[in-house]
């Protein structure tokens, strides 16, 4: 894996401990954005079994564990991306088509806590993952856009981890303004660092 990271714009007002900005911490949900062809909205349980659904489909977690997650690990996801909102005031946001509501994924920042020495400490990290069947349709670049739109008024800098093998991902990454910075293994795994 890599890590990649990105500069974001200058936060106005006080800034976190851990680097983000202070937000109100009680109950906060995710905000609604909308793209010209998505809408990203909070997590709801009704949102599970599409979540699940996504997680099971080998091409998709191929660079995200390399093996299809079962719906205990699924429905521990969906807990972490809610109580992110909760804690922390950022978090993921659920991905749908806004023509027909269809799920297409799921994206955002997080906290992972992540026991590496790669320099993620302080830094909200950014991730996306998307259905097969949206693959290649342009969503994660215009997805990746919105929340960053959101996160660079919030965030002093963010990094993301990326299998280096996982080249759409790289691209999306890219076009977004991360760089790499360094590698390290995560797990076992290669991984690449901005």
């Amino acid at each position: 894996m890599a890590l990649f990271g990105r500069p974001c714009l200058a936060v106005d007002g006080p800034v976190w401990p851990r680097g983000w900005p202070c937000l109100a911490w009680s109950k906060m949900t995710a905000p609604i954005l909308e793209t010209a062809r998505l809408r990203l909205s909070g997590h709801r349980v009704e949102d599970f079994a599409a979540c699940a659904a996504m997680w099971t489909e080998p091409v998709v977690t191929r660079y995200i564990g390399g093996r299809p997650f079962t719906g205990e690990e699924a429905w521990t996801r969906l807990l972490l991306y809610v109580g992110h909102w909760a804690l922390l005031g950022f978090g993921y946001w659920v991905t749908e088509e806004s023509s027909t509501g269809a799920f297409v994924g799921k994206l955002g920042f997080a906290d992972y806590q992540r026991d590496l020495s790669s320099g993620l400490d302080r830094r909200p990290e950014a991730g996306w993952v998307f259905v097969s069947a949206a693959h290649g349709k342009g969503y994660a670049r215009q997805a990746v856009g919105a929340i960053h739109a959101w996160g660079d008024s919030r965030f002093i800098r963010t990094v993301c981890l990326i299998h280096p093998d996982n080249a759409a991902s790289l691209r999306v990454a890219a076009k977004s303004g991360y760089r790499e910075e360094r590698r390290a293994a995560y797990h076992g795994s290669p991984t690449m660092s901005s």
